[in-house]
């Protein structure tokens, strides 16, 4: 299964947008998508698992809608984290046994909403247990329901991207509310789902099949006490884990799928319906992100470069450094790859605070001044969290199949972002 893209690839496809015109004055920061790739990892994820499986790829990851269009016709399904995006997974025309809503606080209205539609709903904590109870004695409900609980089988590399710890705000924690939750299923028949996330990028397999078989045994055990298999639907979240590296190979979705299979051989059967929410994996290394060098900086002996990145795009690697890297590459004013002695750069972004930095001391050629830099692997968690400080103008993002472009979506002109402030 094809992984990062090459320098050499990405410097080719963006020779020819910069000949086909596609990259204008304004377009000093562009995203590309390379849309074969994209439909690679879906249909390798969807020959990995058993074909009655959801694979409701997470929004957050990448919520742009014409992405979701074509996610849609690649026939998975969205995994949605607010009621914002639930409405955006429906106007794309996903269909509502097709959506899987997540969220630790959902409101009365958004529950009764989602009830009436009939997504499936996982139940975050009892108090909206005891919520969706009162809800459906008044509503007829549409759709199925599982109920999130945290196996707290502990943390990986990345704090802040783990949710299986002793503590977490996501979920019922199974050690401390076990009692709690057997009775949960023994007093509401319609609960016939669970739901586990261990966490995102810095988890090793280990830890994913860990926490797959608390889950697994809490199943068999709330099945066996009630007399008949209750639970059929068990969604395994996403978190496998992606390589940022060019020669660095990642954990592979099949070898993730075969372990799941033979440790847990049931939930590859006609007796559970598996559900999946990989994001990451799917839409990071399709993705790059390019961005002119508007400025060359060298004060006292360092180089920095100021480019139109910075945390509004890249958010946990301005602030989070340790933990989340990027390769870069260099690319003259025509597209081609830069090469030759190697210096130390900073790359600083746009934004008025001194953190707006998204690396130190990266070895690069020597960068100038019009050249353009290219961030590798940024196909998700990068647009899906902009952040409007500063007010800069969101990016163009360009999809390509070979020599073919469309824009998915143009840079942000005055009017939008004047109307956004309104």
């Amino acid at each position: 299964m094809k992984s990062n893209l090459s320098a050499a690839t990405i410097a080719e496809t963006f020779r020819t947008a910069l000949e086909k015109g596609l990259i204008r004055e304004e377009d000093t920061l562009a995203i590309f998508y390379d849309l074969d790739l994209l439909e690679q990892r879906v249909r390798h994820l969807q020959a990995c698992f058993p074909g009655n499986a959801l694979h409701a790829i997470a929004m957050k990851a990448n919520p742009l809608e014409k992405i979701l269009l074509k996610l849609k016709d690649f026939g998975v399904g969205a995994e949605v984290a607010s009621f914002g995006e639930l409405r955006m997974a429906e106007n794309a025309g996903y269909p509502a046994a097709r959506i899987v809503y997540d969220s630790p606080v959902k409101t009365i209205p958004e529950l009764e909403y989602a009830i009436r539609t009939g997504v499936h709903i996982n139940i975050d904590s009892l108090a909206e247990l005891e919520r969706i109870a009162a809800i459906r004695k008044r509503i007829k409900p549409a759709g199925t329901f599982g109920i999130r609980i945290n196996p707290q089988i502990g943390t990986g590399a990345i704090a802040e991207s783990s949710v299986a710890g002793e503590y977490s705000k996501f979920g019922v924690p199974v050690k401390f509310r076990r009692k709690e939750l057997l009775k949960a299923f023994a007093d509401h028949e319609w609960l016939t789902g669970v739901h586990l996330h261990v966490g995102s990028q810095g988890c090793p397999m280990e830890m994913l099949i860990d926490g797959i078989g608390v889950l697994y045994d809490f199943v068999r055990e709330v099945n066996q006490k009630i007399g008949f298999r209750q639970i059929s639907l068990f969604d395994i979240g996403g978190g496998m884990p992606v390589s940022y590296q060019r020669d660095l190979e990642p954990l592979s979705m099949q070898t993730y799928a075969d372990a799941i299979r033979t440790h847990f051989p049931e939930l590859f059967t006609s007796a559970f319906t598996l559900l999946t929410e990989f994001g990451r994996w799917v839409h990071v290394n399709p993705g790059w992100t390019v961005s002119r060098v508007e400025y060359l900086k060298n004060d006292g002996g360092i180089r920095t470069a100021m480019i139109h990145a910075g945390a509004d795009l890249f958010l946990r690697e301005c602030l989070n450094p340790k933990d989340w890297h990027h390769e870069y590459s260099v690319l003259d004013q025509k597209g081609k790859v830069k090469s030759g002695t190697l210096y130390p750069h900073h790359l600083a972004g746009p934004l008025c605070f001194s953190g707006d930095i998204l690396a130190k001391d990266v070895r690069l050629p020597e960068i100038e001044e019009g050249d353009y830099l290219v961030i590798h692997d940024s196909g998700g968690y990068t647009f899906g969290m902009w952040s409007r400080y500063n007010s800069r103008f969101t990016p163009k993002m360009i999809g390509y199949q070979g020599n073919h472009f469309e824009i998915l979506k143009e840079r942000e002109n005055v009017e939008d972002l004047l109307g956004f402030w309104k």
